[in-house]
């Protein structure tokens, strides 16, 4: 039998929001100990991908952090391990026989089906799906009835974002006069400039215990040898608070920049904080302005910081949505490669490549840069089957969710969806690698080599995939300068740049 005027919040792990709206939709109708919250930790989702040893942790101190944090605020918490979600939904509804459940749209896409049907899952228990408020899209959407084949471009969207939350704005006008200072925000990394160290936060018991069980889960990836990320709201604020006093000011010169010794350089590291609800983006965004307004930053590195934010971040969920379901499929290269060991065990002589999977191994991060002129451009230029790339994004960094990866991966990363989400394939040798980096000083390849024993990969590759697909790429307006290039190869130079590519992709299995 349910009880009298008894109400569950289902709050889902990736939704640890300080202000839920779901506790405040059943405050309004429900006293305190009429409501119970639930928190599940589904086996079957936790087991879906070999996800990264941080990503798990993170994400499981976080949910029973989250969890106890309730609990001291007076609620009644239901936190159930179970075999899969429906089980635990299940379970909970045996022992506490609510009337209602109240719960917050998915981010993803799975996940929004199955909420969509779960009042019938549940014996037709009363289910109300509230809006989803990580996301600004939830309170402003600059194009919510998008044309089906017009492609939209993300400064416009940004536009549209920054002028109705008045982010940088003087009056109509952007502040500076500006929208955008990307141009001020390529610079390499200059010698003996050291950037600050991102602050580290201590396991306490709770985490301690979260360590030791996904040390033992079978299905994952990546090393537990040195957690530190923030799991808490409190500590999140803190790493957040840290970027703002010590690398904001810089992050935007250098936001392109890579660099052998120096990880996370000016970066904020608070995206794996942003995706699970443990920091807001119109509050980091706001308090970001006003450390501009304050003479504390640069206007290059706050829009910089604020685009990211505001502009991208909403862009990609947007674009996700839009195109879901069917958009993991895009292949518009028809391309099929297996994925190469290297991105699993870092064992590669490019200095770069192995640099950069050996920290996603140890640390389950790698800025933007990095995955996208690095992992992806090699990718790309590899014919590297675009699910298997895709999934391994997924599976190896700590900020990862299908709803931000497929877009980034497939779309901008990739260009497997023919252009739905980004206006040109992002392909680059070894010219830029070495401009925007240090990798290459200490490299066995030799970078300035477009063919032989010696030639970087990135090199013979890139000339490559433009000599595969010229009468594409010369039909894309973005990419003329780089087909133009090809009028420097000749009939010789053509077949060896063919010949070094094939024999290195037969060396990727």
């Amino acid at each position: 039998m349910t009880q009298p005027n008894r109400i569950t919040v289902w709050i889902l792990g990736d939704q640890l929001l300080a202000e839920h709206p779901s506790l405040a939709a059943a405050r309004e109708a429900h006293a305190p100990s009429e409501i119970c919250v639930l928190l599940i930790e589904s086996g079957q989702r936790l087991a879906r991908h070999p996800y990264h040893r941080q990503k798990l942790v993170l994400l499981l101190s976080a949910m029973r952090h989250y969890a106890a944090r309730l609990e001291s605020q007076g609620y009644t918490v239901d936190y159930r391990k179970a075999d899969d979600t429906l089980a635990g939904l299940r379970d909970h509804l045996d022992a506490f026989r609510p009337n209602r459940l109240v719960t917050m749209q998915a981010s993803e896409h799975r996940g929004r089906r199955f909420q969509a049907g779960l009042s019938e899952k549940l014996g037709g228990l009363p289910v109300a799906v509230l809006p989803n408020t990580q996301f600004l899209l939830g309170r402003f959407n600059p194009i919510p009835n998008p044309e089906p084949e017009k492609r939209y471009v993300m400064e416009h969207f940004y536009r549209a974002m920054r002028t109705h939350f008045g982010l940088l704005m003087d009056g109509d006008e952007p502040t500076g006069g500006e929208w955008n200072y990307d141009k001020e925000n390529r610079k390499p990394l200059p010698k003996g400039l050291a950037p600050p160290e991102v602050p580290g936060f201590e396991a306490d018991e709770l985490t301690s215990e979260v360590i030791e069980e996904v040390r033992r889960m079978p299905n994952a990836s990546g090393s537990l040898d040195d957690f530190h990320l923030a799991v808490t709201h409190h500590d999140a604020e803190a790493a957040f608070e840290d970027f703002l006093a010590h690398r904001l000011a810089d992050f935007g010169p250098y936001e392109d920049a890579m660099s052998r010794e120096h990880a996370t350089l000016f970066h904020s590291v608070i995206s794996p904080y942003l995706n699970l609800g443990l920091l807001e983006p119109l509050d980091l965004a706001q308090r970001a302005e006003a450390a501009y307004r304050a003479g504390r930053a640069p206007i290059n590195s706050v829009e910089g910081f604020i685009r990211q934010v505001i502009g991208w971040r909403e862009y990609i969920y947007w674009q996700y949505h839009r195109w879901m379901p069917g958009y993991l499929e895009n292949n518009f290269w028809d391309v099929d490669r297996s994925l190469p060991e290297m991105f699993w065990d870092a064992e590669t002589e490019m200095n770069c490549l192995a640099t950069v999977f050996r920290r996603v191994i140890d640390t389950g991060y790698a800025h933007h840069i990095e995955r996208l002129m690095l992992v992806s451009n090699f990718s790309l230029l590899a014919g590297l089957s675009p699910r298997q790339v895709h999934d391994w994004f997924l599976c190896s960094f700590i900020d990862a969710y299908e709803w931000v990866m497929a877009p980034n991966v497939i779309g901008m990363g990739l260009y497997a969806d023919g252009g739905l989400v980004s206006t040109k394939p992002y392909i680059a040798s070894a010219n830029y690698i070495h401009r925007m980096s240090d990798y290459c000083g200490s490299c066995s390849y030799d970078r300035k080599a477009r063919t032989g024993p010696q030639a970087c990969p990135f090199n013979y590759l890139y000339w490559n995939f433009l000599l595969e697909y010229e009468g594409l790429l010369r039909g894309q307006p973005r990419m003329g300068r780089n087909v133009l290039g090809l009028r420097y190869l000749d009939g010789p130079e053509r077949l060896r740049v063919r010949q070094d590519a094939a024999a290195f992709l037969d060396t990727l299995g």
